[in-house]
């Protein structure tokens, strides 16, 4: 409705909307309503039976920050904290605190060094990482990828042109690095 100096018209009543809308006001009864014996008002009923969650099972030492005093009663397991990257997180939670830019600083540079333990970590086993398929370079010329970009003003398009570099550099540094290791064990032969 525009905006004009005239009084808006007044909304209509229960008679009325019952009248234009069929089935109009049906559940206004409570006795027609099926979560009617839900809804029933009581302050003091949180629906918890625990005043605490009880504590999940720590099955290593986990990081804590340095700001409270407990664990929380329920943490996250998926990725337990292993190598480089799990010394680094540890350091950051047991040095700095949450307010620091350190602490988070650290968190980072330690996400990063993970993926490339996880990265020499997958050359071990048969199926190493494939980083044309599981980076999507193949989707982008089969699915129109930089058609859906252009003039759609998409914020990742700044960045379009650095993600080959950023993505493909560590692989072309290990292949560089590769073989000048393999061409140097053949000229020791």
């Amino acid at each position: 409705m525009p905006y004009t100096p005239d009084k808006p018209p007044l909304a209509e009543n229960s008679e009325q909307l019952r009248a234009r809308i069929p089935g109009w006001g049906a559940d206004l009864d409570p006795a027609d309503r099926p979560a009617y014996p839900r809804e029933r008002f009581d302050p003091g009923a949180s629906g918890a039976h625990w005043e605490l969650p009880e504590q999940q099972p720590e099955k290593w030492p986990r990081e804590r920050s340095i700001e409270h005093l407990r664990l929380t009663p329920v943490f996250g397991t998926s990725t337990p904290p292993r190598g480089l990257s799990g010394a680094m997180r540890k350091l950051a939670y047991r040095r700095w605190s949450e307010g620091r830019a350190a602490h988070w600083l650290v968190l980072l540079a330690a996400d990063r060094v993970d993926t490339v333990e996880s990265t020499l970590r997958s050359f071990a086993t048969t199926r190493p990482d494939n980083p044309v398929t599981q980076t999507g370079i193949l989707s982008e010329r089969r699915h129109h990828g930089v058609a859906s970009r252009v003039g759609q003003n998409r914020a990742d398009v700044r960045h379009q042109l650095l993600d080959p570099v950023i993505v493909g550099a560590p692989w072309v540094a290990g292949g560089v690095a590769a073989y000048r290791l393999g061409k140097r064990l053949v000229r020791r032969r």
